[in-house]
């Protein structure tokens, strides 16, 4: 009997990535009795990404042509939105790319999404510690695997630091002595956009602390003097010169060196320093910034990078566990993905990974500060709530302009903090 076969067009690979576009339907259908079984994969990513995953469906098809994809996809601006209602609606891919916090979000109970671990004997998960696969157990039952991990990481210009006679900063107080001596020049020894800035004050506050932003039961534990010393650090660091607001923040003056430092993501260290590579930099990975009388680390939160999960829903759940095998074991997958979603969890992609050379360069250097520090902390998904993160910009401007007191502004942002976990 022929086995149904599919011929993607070109036309699919260059699609738009706001448009959700699907990939795998036939020009040219051979029919037969039994029709192959259709799944659906959706994930969010820039171009780069869009091709590689098409091209790997295409490989699994071959491989599998008894499973028909569809692909799904879109740039993150509207992907959880968009999932959301599909999600609501019953009407989500059997695999789908999910970020950390929907865990929490959308399956509190552990049946928001299917339980992998019953279908092992399709998805091989000896690959993965059961560590990593921890992130994505909820109430005991494996919603997710990650597929990476992230932890919030600081790449330094070292070019730029050698030519102001700067050793690399390890400590809060390094940063400041390097603005002293680059500010006249228009230089920021380090930067930082909103959400990573707002996780920095977090580190800073918990050091100086030594205590942790929420309780094990996910209640706020930062009390409104915590929150003045986040604020007061976020304003230093503006007025002396360190940083930008985040307002102003803009990555593109990483390139030229403008700004000699950042605070990004493992996964983003291409995105914000690759070009700075280009232009002639040596950039490399700083360590986690502390006060010099704690381990570095402490008060830095590591996450999954990004995680595949199956739909309850699922009229498929076989075909969709053989297809999310493929796309975190296999070779195939492992040479067109390389560490575009960071460095894969997989021992089988990483073995492939190391064993063509591709383990290599600052994100790998990331991954590799992030896997040997035992002083990360993983994140609770609430920790990076966008509402939390305004409501911290908003304090800490109102205290910048002299709209509010120190003291008034930490109290409002006690509650604003509360108002946020209480609807969890």
């Amino acid at each position: 009997m022929k086995a149904l076969r599919l011929i993607t067009s070109a036309a699919a690979a260059a699609a738009i990535v706001f448009t959700l576009t699907a990939c795998g339907k036939s020009k040219n259908v051979v029919k037969s009795q039994n029709e192959a079984v259709e799944i659906t994969l959706s994930w969010w990513g820039n171009d780069t990404r869009n091709e590689y995953t098409i091209e790997g469906v295409k490989k699994f098809q071959k491989l599998h042509p008894e499973i028909n994809v569809d692909c799904n996809y879109s740039e993150w601006s509207g992907y959880e939105s968009r999932s959301r209602v599909q999600m609501i609606s019953d009407t989500e891919a059997d695999v789908m790319q999910i970020n950390y916090g929907w865990l929490k979000q959308y399956s509190p109970d552990g049946t928001g999404y299917y339980d992998i671990e019953s279908l092992s004997d399709y998805i091989d998960l000896t690959n993965f510690e059961d560590k990593m696969l921890e992130y994505g157990r909820v109430n005991g039952k494996l919603n997710a695997i990650p597929i990476a991990m992230n932890v919030e990481t600081v790449y330094v210009n070292k070019t730029v630091y050698d030519k102001y006679g700067l050793a690399l900063p390890k400590t809060w107080d390094d940063l400041f002595a390097a603005a002293e001596k680059m500010s006249p020049d228009g230089v920021y020894p380090m930067t930082a956009g909103s959400k990573a800035m707002w996780l920095y004050a977090v580190s800073y506050a918990e050091q100086l602390s030594g205590k942790r932003i929420l309780n094990e039961d996910g209640s706020l534990n930062f009390t409104a003097d915590d929150f003045a010393a986040m604020i007061e650090f976020y304003k230093k660091l503006v007025d002396e010169k360190v940083a930008p607001q985040v307002e102003y923040y803009e990555r593109k003056n990483i390139d030229d060196g403008t700004y000699a430092g950042t605070v990004a993501w493992v996964s983003d260290a291409k995105n914000y320093c690759g070009t700075a590579v280009e232009n002639g930099s040596e950039m490399v990975v700083s360590d986690y910034t502390t006060d010099g009388s704690c381990a570095a680390g402490v008060g830095w939160y590591s996450k999954p990078a990004t995680m595949y999960a199956i739909s309850k829903n699922s009229e498929h759940p076989r075909e969709a566990a053989i297809l999310l095998d493929f796309l975190l074991n296999s070779p195939e997958m492992a040479e067109l993905q390389g560490i575009e979603k960071g460095i894969p969890l997989s021992a089988s992609a990483r073995a492939y990974l190391e064993s063509e050379g591709k383990l290599a360069g600052l994100q790998f250097d990331a991954s590799q500060k992030m896997e040997v520090n035992n002083c990360l902390t993983p994140i609770d998904p609430i920790i990076e709530n966008g509402s939390l993160i305004d409501a911290f910009t908003d304090a800490s401007n109102k205290v910048m302009f002299d709209r509010a007191s120190l003291d008034e502004a930490s109290a409002q942002l006690v509650e604003d903090v509360n108002a946020v976990l209480n609807k969890q």
